[in-house]
């Protein structure tokens, strides 16, 4: 038999059954909402002014009783009830009553589990709720046009996610409610002013094009050229690295193509790899060579750790001169114990100044893990002209080969500076833009873009009842909004 008041705890991925775990649940209390409001008193008025209203914290109070068949039972139970309800993190929990709802909590304080006999015992426990709300399961809106109405069904005000697919290429995004609350990232554009794409590719490689591209030499860090590139058709794939060594070298297929000259560039490169087993190594990696031949840089994604799984990440400026020398990025700053990555490597030059970004992009295409580093080139040391693209994949000596390392794609942009009378495109066709009012955070493509905020533009809330939306500019975005609906 099940009490009616059964919950399970959601902690660290994994969900905990009261019941399942030997648990009766006696009681469960959630108290009231904790308002306090602050008052102004002015000399001659009868009364007070509202000044303002603070919603607090919540408390749950919950009685339980476990039963088992030994005093060894009892006290294995014990200790696994402690550690269950600690987190340093707050864990969630969802009643069999309201399987729809959910709350977030921190165990404070301390208690103790009474023998009610040598094998029983009942406790109480409070928890506490710093989100004092209770959250019901994610509402999606697809707006039918540039306007959309979301329904708040929940008794409190609730923070939206929208995200807006790109249909043309804009300058701005705009979403804005009835009540002239608005996110605006971008410039809207001035009569007078001139629309430019700052950005225009040069090359884009996929996999099914390597035949355009010639042998790499043996400019490669530490190795040498061997064994061949292919594609699975959505990417560059490594049928072989040539023969094993014992050398302390790597080796594998390197390839090079020449693109059309750029001062200001960027290269973006996304790429996976995994290694199944903790001997298993790879690296992928990007070179930049000018007109004369002289490496410009390198970004690079490698496991060369034995005994563990270990994701490091590389950007070099220049050739190769000694480890860690001229490294913007190296094992000292991005290292992850991890057994799979994929994710992105960019290098960007505007100017002097010269920008690093290595990310993983996780599940649901944010980029998580990431490192951005900027140098300034004021003595023009790697101010040649991008000429060259080189790109490599490896593993060292003779160790056990990864499972399948693949470049995605590369991309090769030449880069253009905006002057004053100019206003800049900030996102393409199929590009996603997603305002997170609940995290408050712009990402585009996932990817934090919080410095593209308009100033005024504001993280609004849903509010009670019907919202109604618009978007700007015009058959621009084709927009879906999400939402949990809060309860007191």
């Amino acid at each position: 038999m099940k009490s009616e008041l059964n919950f399970k705890i959601i902690k660290d991925g994994q969900t905990f059954d009261m019941h399942e775990l030997g648990i009766w649940v006696e009681s469960f209390h959630i108290h009231s909402p904790n308002i306090s409001r602050s008052k102004l008193n002015v000399p001659g008025m009868i009364g007070a002014h509202l000044a303002s209203t603070e919603e607090g914290e919540r408390q749950v109070s919950i009685g339980m009783q476990i039963e088992t068949d030994s005093m060894l039972e009892f006290d294995q139970l014990k200790h696994q009830i402690y550690d269950l309800f600690y987190s340093v993190e707050s864990f969630s929990i969802v009643r069999d009553l309201t399987p729809d709802q959910e709350i977030f909590v921190f165990q404070e304080g301390e208690y103790d589990i009474d023998n009610i006999a040598p094998e029983d015992g009942k406790f109480g426990l409070a928890l506490t709720m710093l989100d004092p709300y209770k959250y019901g399961k994610e509402k999606i809106k697809e707006f039918a046009s540039d306007a959309g109405i979301i329904t708040n069904e929940g008794t409190a005000e609730s923070e939206p996610i929208f995200e807006l697919e790109v249909l043309a290429p804009v300058t701005f995004a705009l979403i804005q409610n009835q009540h002239g609350e608005y996110m605006l990232i971008g410039t809207p554009v001035d009569v007078t002013s001139e629309v430019v794409d700052t950005k225009t590719l040069l090359l884009e490689e996929r996999g099914q094009t390597l035949d355009t591209w010639d042998t790499a030499s043996d400019s490669i860090d530490n190795g040498y050229v061997d064994g061949t590139f292919g594609t699975d058709n959505d990417g560059i794939t490594v049928p072989s690295y040539g023969e094993d060594t014992t050398e302390k070298d790597w080796h594998g297929p390197g390839l090079i193509k020449e693109v059309p000259v750029a001062q200001d560039f960027e290269v973006e490169a996304m790429v996976q790899g995994r290694t199944t087993e903790t001997s298993q190594t790879f690296r992928i990696e990007v070179y930049l060579f000018d007109e004369g031949m002289n490496e410009l840089g390198k970004m690079a994604i490698k496991d060369d750790t034995l005994g563990i799984h270990r994701k490091k990440g590389e950007g070099r400026l220049g050739p190769y001169v000694g480890a860690n020398e001229n490294y913007l990025i190296s094992s000292q700053n991005y290292s992850y114990d991890q057994d799979y990555f994929y994710g992105m490597l960019r290098i960007r030059r505007v100017g002097k100044e010269i920008m690093f970004y290595i990310t993983r992009v996780n599940s649901s295409g944010r980029h998580v893990q990431t490192i951005l580093r900027k140098f300034i080139d004021n003595e023009n040391r790697y101010a040649g002209k991008l000429k060259y693209i080189q790109i490599h994949i490896g593993k060292f000596a003779d160790t056990d080969r990864a499972y399948a390392p693949k470049i995605d794609h590369i991309k090769v942009f030449q880069l253009a500076q905006v002057t004053v009378d100019q206003t800049p495109y900030i996102a393409d066709v199929d590009d996603i833009i997603t305002f997170d009012h609940v995290n408050e955070e712009i990402l585009i493509n996932g990817e934090a873009r919080n410095d593209l905020k308009a100033f005024g533009g504001l993280f609004f809330t849903l509010k009670k009842g019907e919202n109604h939306l618009i978007t700007h500019p015009a058959n621009s975005f084709r927009t879906t909004g999400r939402y949990r609906p809060k309860n007191r």
